[in-house]
């Protein structure tokens, strides 16, 4: 059993995965295996930097302060673990359409959630505005009580990638990497990502994945229907180039990765390997976050016809590269 501080320390270092099925002798992919965290994906390393970074600043205090955030899933797994492990409560704001998993996790790690019904938030996408609407007047309602960390506009979002994950990246791929891709949702993992890459090589094309509108990806937005967060309005000029990617091509992806790298991806993962999959890019080193692993998604899976229930029981246990999670 793992100590509190053991858990914490595992944050971040996460593993650089050669695509076979995408390279070939001109250019090499790479999968960036952000399911590794220790609650199993990207978030935890915003969770850690903003709860932290609070601390600092003396907003939070064990024992008194309950925080309280929005998210569409994985920031608010995250946040709750984190938060337990330092002594925290955690109330979370989700969109209904979340996927069953996801919320039944958050609430086995012990936070309360408050659900934005699909009157309010007709799609996981655009409904994550209503959810930091919701979140925000909660916490500005109760201030000696609540702290929201709003990971939408939060700084500490963006340093945990510029100090973290965009230099793993670079000393991963010893500084040969020509192309990074990943999914947008705060805009904190592609913007100190890239920025860290930039200042190392100015020729590092960064590529931004979005999911079509009316979509079914958690953790993603599509900026022609919801809101571009504070944190990404602040740097956006890093990103030089946009792919967007339909339900039906992200969903077909999650069993094409499967069949031919044998990972079971989350959707969000499948669509930036989709983004790297339809890009042209002629050679070079490129690299893509999969910001989580496909096993909160079984139920999703099912009713979307990727997999049968028996046949994400098999894919799991078939599934290369599946890390140790805290709460499974």
């Amino acid at each position: 059993m793992l100590t509190d501080q053991e858990i914490l320390k595992r944050i971040g270092n996460t593993p650089l995965v050669k695509l076979e099925s995408l390279s070939n002798s001109k250019t090499t992919y790479f999968a960036k295996l952000e399911g590794h965290n220790p609650f199993g994906s990207v978030k935890d390393r915003a969770a850690y930097w903003m709860i932290k970074d609070a601390e600092e600043k003396g907003r939070l205090k064990r024992g008194e302060t309950i925080i309280i955030e929005p998210t569409s899933g994985n920031t608010g797994i995250a946040l709750t673990g984190i938060a337990n492990l330092l002594g925290y409560q955690v109330e979370i704001v989700i969109p209904e359409k979340a996927s069953e998993e996801t919320k039944k996790i958050i609430s086995s790690l012990g936070a309360k959630l408050y659900e934005t019904s699909d009157d309010l938030c007709p799609k996981v996408g655009s409904g994550t505005d209503q959810s930091i609407a919701l979140a925000t007047s909660i916490a500005s309602a109760r201030p000696d009580k609540y702290f929201s960390p709003n990971q939408y506009s939060n700084e500490a979002n963006f340093l945990g990638h510029y100090r973290g994950t965009g230099p793993e990246i670079w000393n991963q791929t010893e500084g040969k990497v020509t192309h990074f891709f990943t999914g947008v949702g705060t805009g904190g993992t592609i913007t100190g990502i890239s920025s860290y890459l930039k200042e190392q090589n100015p020729k590092i094309k960064t590529i931004a994945v979005q999911p079509q509108q009316n979509h079914l990806i958690q953790g993603l937005r599509n900026f022609e229907e919801s809101a571009k967060p504070d944190l990404f309005l602040r740097r956006e000029k890093v990103v030089d180039d946009w792919i967007t990617v339909t339900n039906d091509q992200a969903f077909a992806s999650v069993r094409e990765i499967f069949e031919k790298e044998k990972m079971l991806v989350s959707p969000s993962s499948a669509a930036v390997y989709t983004g790297m999959k339809n890009y042209k890019i002629d050679e070079g080193c490129v690299v893509g976050i999969f910001a989580d692993d496909g096993r909160k998604f079984k139920s999703l899976y099912a009713q979307q016809k990727v997999f049968t229930e028996e046949d994400f029981d098999r894919a799991l246990k078939e599934a290369k590269h599946v890390s140790k999670i805290v709460y499974m």
